[in-house]
């Protein structure tokens, strides 16, 4: 799993000489066999035959390192094999190659940014179990178990009252039920108290759920993302599968609404931009506060490394070509310069609006 100080590491890498080979892999064993995965990254290496030592180095990693229990890995080889780094992570990737002076991150940070510290809570009547996970990957888990609830047989008591077992039976069994909800709760807010959980789902029956998330204080309300039916007795790799399904899910809906936030602000004159040559000038001069990418999206183009200029067309430059530094991808030293400058960078997957607006835009600080 990575760091933000390993990211950070990779992001402030300084080019040489050499390519960095980044390659992106999905490695989920359970969706397919391992020898078609290692077949598929040796046919992305193809592309990479003339840096020889660091194919060698990622082929080594894979067949005798890799121990194949994630269901995604990322790859950094350059100067051959010198500077090497591998992450494994519990979300799968798109597979991919990308052959540049520095890390391609946008897939990374990605990551970083839609699976960072979200947690999970199944509850019934009785009690609850609490997970927190970071990336996908189980960081503390804890429970609680109140008082069993005994539920009158079939056929004893009557429901008129004062009879034995009847509504006063049923009553007893609501207040345990009410209770237990209660301290559960409370122990929850105790467990995530000191997590910067930014994500929060809760698991269980529509019913237990619907009062459960009514005893949680406002601000745990406020990260609550979403429920979802499961047993309490479920497996940790049934909760963490249907967890990343759900965060998936709403982070396509989070992307629909930021597209849709941006496209608006910059057709009704608000601050922001769409467009290739708008959003690099916006970079340029350090306006940006969101950039909006769409997944894949490469431009070549030009920059000035020290002063973060950044320009796809010379034709909009006031340097020359001489005094910049001519980039095989722009939109990657957009993205690097982007988070070097304090902005939030969001890379969208498969969204036609954003594509037919030039596959990249800005919301802007002012």
């Amino acid at each position: 799993m990575i760091t933000q100080e390993q990211f950070q590491e990779l992001l402030s890498f300084e080019p040489t000489e050499d390519k960095v080979l980044s390659l992106y892999l999905s490695t989920d064993s359970g969706e397919e066999p391992i020898e078609s995965i290692r077949l598929k990254a040796k046919n992305m290496l193809r592309d990479a035959s003339d840096w020889e030592e660091d194919v060698q180095a990622i082929e080594t990693y894979l067949n005798h390192s890799f121990d194949w229990t994630s269901s995604g890995l990322v790859v950094f080889s350059s100067q051959g094999g010198e500077f090497f780094r591998t992450f494994p992570t519990a979300v799968s990737f798109r597979n991919r190659l990308r052959i540049a002076p520095k890390p391609y991150l946008k897939p990374l940070g990605h990551l970083l940014d839609y699976y960072a510290h979200y947690g999970v809570i199944l509850v019934d009547r009785v009690g609850a179990r609490f997970f927190a996970y970071h990336l996908g990957e189980l960081q503390e888990t804890d429970g609680y178990m109140g008082e069993e609830i005994h539920k009158l047989k079939q056929g004893r008591g009557s429901s008129a009252i004062g009879r034995r077992g009847g509504t006063a039976g049923a009553s007893r069994e609501e207040e345990n039920a009410r209770r237990n909800l209660r301290e559960a709760a409370a122990a929850a807010v105790s467990f995530f108290n000191n997590k910067p959980i930014r994500r929060l789902f809760l698991g269980g029956t529509a019913e237990n759920t619907a009062q459960f998330r009514d005893l949680l204080p406002k601000q745990m309300q406020s990260c609550l993302a979403g429920t979802f039916t499961m047993d309490m007795n479920a497996g940790e790799h049934e909760v963490r599968e249907q967890t990343i399904k759900l965060l998936q899910a709403a982070n396509a809906e989070r992307e629909k609404k930021l597209v849709k936030t941006l496209l608006g602000t910059q057709a009704s004159g608000g601050q922001a931009v769409v467009g290739l040559d708008d959003t690099l000038q916006a970079i340029s001069n350090r306006r940006v506060q969101t950039l909006v990418i769409s997944d894949g999206f490469r431009m070549p183009g030009f920059v000035d490394h020290n002063s973060g200029f950044v320009v796809a067309n010379l034709t909009k430059s006031p340097l020359s070509d001489k005094e910049l530094t001519e980039v095989e991808d722009v939109i990657d030293s957009a993205f690097t310069l982007s988070l070097n400058q304090g902005a939030h960078v969001e890379v969208i997957r498969d969204d036609p609006e954003l594509e037919k607006a030039g596959k990249i835009g800005a919301l802007l600080r002012f």
